[in-house]
């Protein structure tokens, strides 16, 4: 059985667990994922930040059922943190004592610094890559901030402004110019980044992406990575604050953040308006996946090796059977579009999505022969996250559906994610060049042993085993300025 992990994550307004699992050394997914509304700091920030008993007592309760949860997945290792509201709690030892003395758990309360860097190493071993960004993670106590370059973690800040903290020193008493006034003082310790994109992270953000990706009928549902300008966020932001509790169902909020969106989403105007950043990115990971990921990165300084994607490495470790031909289309879809970008007007950054289609192209036959294209198709939109963007999770797994004698551009499923996939001539060329090279292997053959070139305008497939390829050809409708000849 794979390895599993369990990491809990005690915020001040929820606990969280997700369930990890490994399917190789470095490539994982969640199995399971759990969250409750504990409120640990409730009426804490009112009381000098002390823990009250009605709030430990339901935290301590919802301990013992993640705990059977993790059991249930065979977790080997559970790992927990806590955050703000433990970090300011006089009586914090209290409650880690009781939980130690009736679970058998030991808590780790790590400092507002640490919650920053965990945070932002997620992001950057997890989204696109970015040569510069700036993180905010809102969260019930504190935010914390972490600047971003090159794929590492530099600068981290840590303030006490968070949305339950902010519900109740001001909110609660409809003070809304003093918390507005709070949250800009407590803004002034931050240094100036000079960043364009800022990467939100926590259950704020995260609830606020969504009501905006379902206001703007978005076609596709991942929140992690979803990208928007700053003026269409702000915007969304003033319409929830002018909102009366009873419309914010409408704005598709959800029951559970009626009381803290508000304070909330205060919190990140008041931070986007003051980094001033146009660009605005979701995260879907945080300090969970950050305590995973310092575990699992330990001896590799944090980062994965270059060019390495944990999303497509599960998919091959989990579906790819045979995949031995997927490789080989591989080799050979960059041998052919090195040979055809100029001439089919193909932008070379594309030869990314291809060579990752590739090699997935058979993860359906893991689900079913038959029809397999439309079950990698499958596989691939929902269970690529990590480290591409949303239009290269489109490309790549729309690239892999076929169907005889009809071009890609006329599988695009009417009203679904057409938006974001690239113009037709482009979508066509390049699923000429993924299925040309599955059509060529059809002998499964190495595709070093075939010899590709350009002569006088024709693509010459040289090589001794053609003959299933010549037969298959006929299914594919090739684009007019591209004429192949077999030798063999």
């Amino acid at each position: 059985m794979a390895k599993c992990t369990a990491v809990i994550d005690i915020g001040s307004n929820s606990m969280r667990m997700a369930v990890f699992q490994k399917t190789s050394r470095f490539a994982f997914h969640v199995l399971h994922e759990v969250k409750s509304s504990v409120r640990i700091s409730e009426n804490a920030y009112k009381n000098g930040g002390y823990l009250q008993n009605e709030a430990m007592e339901r935290t301590a309760k919802a301990i013992g059922e993640f705990l059977s949860i993790a059991k249930s997945f065979g977790a080997r290792k559970i790992l927990c943190v806590a955050t703000s509201a433990l970090r300011d709690a006089p009586n914090a030892s209290l409650f880690l004592s009781r939980i130690q003395r009736e679970h058998h758990l030991s808590i780790k309360v790590i400092t507002g610094e640490k919650e920053a860097y965990l945070g932002g190493m997620a992001c950057a071993n997890l989204l696109p890559a970015l040569p510069e960004a700036v993180t905010v993670d809102v969260g019930g106590g504190s935010s914390e901030f972490a600047l971003l370059r090159n794929g590492k973690v530099e600068q981290v800040y840590s303030l006490n402004i968070g949305t339950v903290r902010i519900k109740e020193l001001f909110f609660d008493n409809n003070d809304i110019s003093g918390a507005i006034a709070y949250i800009d003082e407590a803004l002034k310790q931050l240094p100036v980044f000079d960043t364009d994109t800022l990467i939100g992270i926590g259950g704020t953000y995260r609830a606020l992406t969504r009501a905006l990706m379902k206001k703007g009928e978005y076609p596709l549902k991942k929140l992690h990575a979803y990208t928007t300008d700053h003026t269409d966020f702000l915007r969304f932001i003033d319409q929830i604050q002018s909102a009366p509790s009873k419309k914010l169902r409408s704005l598709f909020i959800k029951p559970d953040r009626f009381d803290t969106i508000k304070p909330g989403s205060l919190i990140l105007q008041r931070i986007i308006r003051y980094i001033g950043t146009t660009t605005l990115m979701c995260s879907g990971v945080g300090v969970r996946e950050g305590v995973f990921l310092s575990d699992l990165l330990r001896n590799s300084g944090d980062t994965f090796p270059a060019n390495y994607n944990p999303s497509v490495r599960y998919l091959l470790d989990t579906y790819a059977v045979h995949s031995d031909h997927a490789l080989q289309c591989s080799h050979l879809s960059k041998r052919l579009f090195t040979l055809l970008h100029l001439p089919m007007g193909i932008d070379p950054s594309f030869q990314f999505e291809l060579t990752i289609a590739a090699k997935l192209l058979s993860i359906g036959v893991g689900i079913r022969y038959y029809a397999y294209q439309r079950h990698s198709h499958y596989l691939a939109m929902s269970a690529l996250d990590y480290g591409l963007s949303h239009p290269q999770i489109v490309l790549i797994s729309h690239l892999l559906l076929f169907k005889k004698g009809e071009l890609s551009s006329s599988l695009i499923p009417k009203n679904s994610y057409g938006s974001l996939l690239p113009d037709e001539s482009t979508l066509n060329a390049l699923s000429t060049i993924l299925w040309l090279s599955h059509i060529l292997l059809a002998a499964r053959i190495d595709a070093s042993e075939l010899t590709v070139s350009m002569e006088g305008g024709e693509l010459i497939i040289s090589g001794a085993n053609l003959y299933l390829a010549k037969e298959q050809l006929k299914n594919l409708i090739l684009p007019k300025n591209l004429t192949l000849v077999l030798r063999g």
